[in-house]
């Protein structure tokens, strides 16, 4: 069963705690202070569509993308209460494939981690650098190997009155992937039915993504830590990195 299955029509109401205006204010403080005003936008692994919905409404032209049909339809949906129609794609990101190039492309809450393969990590990236404006910036975060490390054996509950959601995460240093199967349960009328998804993680460095991007172009690669506008702390349990395109006036 593909990740995210089933875990779809339940992901924000488990998720709430995520502070997606603050992810975007970051990008918008990064996005200042190299002098880019962008008028189109990628949410690369966009899932609900939270970040494309609050790009969209600071007046954006976004493509949400996702490989996940059932992630894009709560996606899709979300956006229309919201009032705005960003252009939602199923893709996975190395095969990333755009009607046009735009401006900014972000990638948010660690996705990037869950292209396991270095190989294909190396070739999502390629595919962005190609999707994006001479001057375009893209911004990620991923979490460190640190955490990912510390995972390891690690049993985590998330649960409200419709949906309970237990999984434990096991860390495998040969593979360098973090996985966790996750037992999810939902409630259907007056039964719960229950469903299994597994989800992997590659604990990529940032000294390892850093050379991904340069191999594809990119210039101007800088490192934060968690939403901080200076270099990771020891320890840090998520970075971020900015990248440019091209020649940079």
């Amino acid at each position: 069963m593909d990740a995210y299955h089933n875990l779809a029509v339940s992901y924000d109401r488990l998720t709430n705690d995520v502070d997606y205006g603050a992810t975007v204010a970051f990008y918008n403080e990064i996005i200042c202070r190299e002098g880019l005003h962008p008028r189109t936008a990628v949410d690369l692994a966009c899932g609900t569509g939270s970040v494309t919905a609050i790009l969209a409404r600071k007046g954006l032209q976004v493509i949400g993308v996702d490989m996940s049909e059932e992630m894009l339809t709560v996606a899709s949906q979300k956006a229309g209460e919201a009032g705005v129609f960003p252009w939602f794609i199923c893709q996975s990101l190395q095969r990333l494939r755009l009607p046009k190039a735009v401006d900014l492309a972000v990638c948010a809450l660690d996705s990037l981690d869950y292209i396991t393969n270095p190989d294909d990590c190396r070739e999502a990236i390629h595919r962005v650098y190609k999707y994006l404006n001479p001057g375009g910036i893209f911004i990620f975060d991923v979490n460190t190997p640190e955490k990912l490390r510390a995972m390891d054996g690690q049993v985590f509950l998330d649960e409200d009155d419709d949906v309970y959601c237990v999984w434990r995460g096991e860390f495998n240093e040969q593979t360098n992937i973090c996985s966790y199967g996750m037992d999810l349960f939902q409630r259907k009328g007056n039964l719960w039915e229950r469903s299994f998804e597994e989800h992997c993680e590659y604990a990529y460095s940032a000294e390892q993504l850093a050379g991904y991007l340069k191999a594809a172009g990119f210039t101007h690669i800088r490192v934060y830590g968690d939403r901080r506008m200076e270099a990771p702390a020891e320890g840090e349990q998520r970075i971020y990195i900015k990248a440019r395109k091209g020649k940079i006036k």
